[in-house]
């Protein structure tokens, strides 16, 4: 019975240690935004700077496997090639020692002070400003990591002498390496997260549960259980998604044997320079040599092959084949739906998108006053294409847009109301550009052609429709408002530059200039050109009024 309660005691302490990490985790996600935005938007072909930048997002998520899954929701979203992807799954290894760290340094003040920490966390929660909230959700995660480590290494759990005969008993049989090996990816890819499997074994040490020379081996068991992660987001993804899952894989599995065959050869003399290195027979000092062990053999492991990132590439390149279906496939071009895991980036992928979007529909519109003026079809395919792509893209990303709305924080509520609004104007713009295409292979059936005067009045309106696209587009994508004037007083140019071209189409009509079957046509398209400039206004103005009208804005 005594054996059972210790048991329960014990995986009570792995529970709330586990629990602790994804608050943790959460939170520092949360948290640090925009630090993660500035990282991943200073991606390049530098292999150092990538390394840097995957130790720097670990570190912030606090998981190896949170970054895995993020780099492939990048690369299915085509924001980032392998080449640059690799470097980042490296540097992910390296960040998730931290955690490793902060387990090994533990004593008894600390010990009170995140207990203290955990308790303030509870308080903080019932407050109703979302950043104290935050903040209490961070220092509860912090507090609860060691109040689960302390119970695990308590006299009821680890420390009991009944689960420590039993553990003893159990590692005299599983001491082959092989099997230590197994046992530490069977136990990471259950709890999907490496940190914590490696947090737990640092405390089996710590207590004595566990030897030093068999902890090792779990060590390294543990880091290709972590790509389990990864394996399974990269299911129904892109074939580039799945070589970032393999290279992610095959990196952890070539360090693993490599220090597998150092360790078994020179096991002796490496246990001695951990003891050396950390000496007395402490919980600290024990932790300290797992924790340490575990930061040299991931930045070992990615200084040996970071030079070979170009092979590690070409080889998933091999294994993985192109799917040829892939490019028949209606897909984003930025987004990704395993980014959700990751709400910060996943709205700053979805304003990419919008901008994608949004230079679909300016080409749109453009193309369809060219191809009428010259009374060709030359652009069909092109616009026909293009109206798919925004029509899938408006559904598609409201969908995501939905979920997404539910992992985000209060704060970000307007950011996405927004967006809904400019997708649903982009939307109506393409509308409208199909239309122009319309009335232009009509009028071409039809023979009917403008006159020289009605294209040169359609022609001085979608200069200043440009001039809207141009401004809309920097206003949305740098939030300058200080353009938002220009652009309403381009949008009234517009209104009475319809009001004109119409009045002076019928001037001509009375004066026998013009022949009566151009009428629609040509009121058709001020029309439509006129409607297209109100929605590049509300598109502006989405930056200072979530709904996209002048009214009312100055009190945003």
């Amino acid at each position: 019975m005594e054996l059972i309660q210790s048991l329960i005691w014990l995986l009570a302490g792995v529970g709330i240690f586990i629990v602790g990490m994804n608050f943790l985790s959460d939170a520092l996600e949360k948290s640090a935004g925009s630090g993660m935005k500035k990282m991943l938007e200073k991606i390049s072909n530098n292999r150092f700077s990538s390394v840097c930048i995957g130790a720097g997002v670990t570190a912030i998520v606090q998981s190896s496997s949170a970054t895995s899954v993020m780099v492939i929701g990048l690369v299915n979203a085509g924001v980032m090639t392998l080449m640059q992807a690799t470097p980042i799954i490296m540097g992910a290894n390296i960040g998730t020692t931290i955690t490793g760290v902060l387990v090994a340094l533990k004593n008894d003040y600390f010990n009170m002070a995140m207990y203290a920490l955990a308790f303030a966390g509870v308080m903080m929660g019932f407050f109703k400003q979302e950043k104290v909230k935050l903040a209490g959700t961070l220092c509860s995660g912090l507090g609860l990591i060691f109040v689960g480590l302390n119970i695990m290494g308590s006299e009821d759990a680890f420390k009991n002498p009944l689960i420590m005969d039993m553990f003893t008993e159990i590692f005299k049989t599983v001491n082959f390496p092989l099997l230590l090996i197994f046992v530490g990816i069977i136990f990471t890819a259950l709890i999907q997260s490496s940190s914590a499997a490696t947090g737990v074994v640092i405390t089996m040490v710590g207590t004595g549960v566990l030897p030093l020379d068999l902890a090792l081996f779990i060590i390294l068991g543990a880091n290709i259980g972590t790509c389990v992660t990864a394996l399974l987001a990269c299911i129904g993804a892109n074939a580039n998604s799945k070589r970032v899952a393999l290279i992610h894989f095959t990196f952890n599995l070539i360090g693993t044997v490599l220090f597998t065959a150092i360790i078994w050869i020179f096991k002796d003399p490496i246990v001695n320079l951990l003891t050396t290195v950390f000496p007395g027979d402490d919980a600290m000092a024990l932790q300290m040599r797992v924790s340490f062990f575990h930061v040299i053999f991931n930045v070992t492991t990615t200084l040996a092959l970071l030079p070979f990132v170009k092979q590690l590439v070409n080889y998933s390149c091999l294994v993985i084949k192109d799917d040829q279906e892939e490019t028949e496939k209606m897909s984003f071009r930025y987004v990704d739906e395993r980014l959700l895991s990751t709400p910060s980036i996943a709205l700053m992928q979805v304003k990419k998108e919008i901008e994608y979007m949004f230079d679909l529909v300016e080409e749109n519109t453009r193309l369809s006053l060219v191809a009428m003026n010259r009374g060709s079809s030359e652009h069909n395919k092109t616009i026909r294409n293009n109206e798919k792509i925004i029509n899938f893209t408006n559904n598609a990303l409201t969908k995501f847009l939905i979920e997404l709305s539910v992992c985000m924080e209060h704060s970000d509520e307007r950011i996405i109301g927004s967006y809904f609004h400019v997708l649903n104007d982009l939307e109506r713009i393409g509308d409208h550009a199909e239309n122009l295409h319309e009335i232009g292979l009509e009028m071409m059936d039809k023979k009917i052609v403008f006159s020289e005067t009605a294209r040169q009045e359609i022609a001085e309106m979608f200069d200043n429709i440009s001039r809207m696209f141009e401004i809309s587009r920097n206003v949305f994508d740098t939030h300058n408002k200080d353009n938002l004037p220009s652009l309403a007083s381009l949008e009234e140019s517009v209104d009475s530059q319809k009001k004109e071209l119409i009045a002076s189409h019928f001037a001509r009509l009375a004066e026998g200039n013009c022949h009566v079957d151009v009428s629609p046509y040509f009121s058709s398209v001020v029309v439509g050109l006129e409607r297209v400039a109100d929605h590049l206004v509300n598109v502006g103005y989405s930056v200072v009024n979530p709904t996209g009208s002048q009214k009312d804005s100055n009190q945003y």
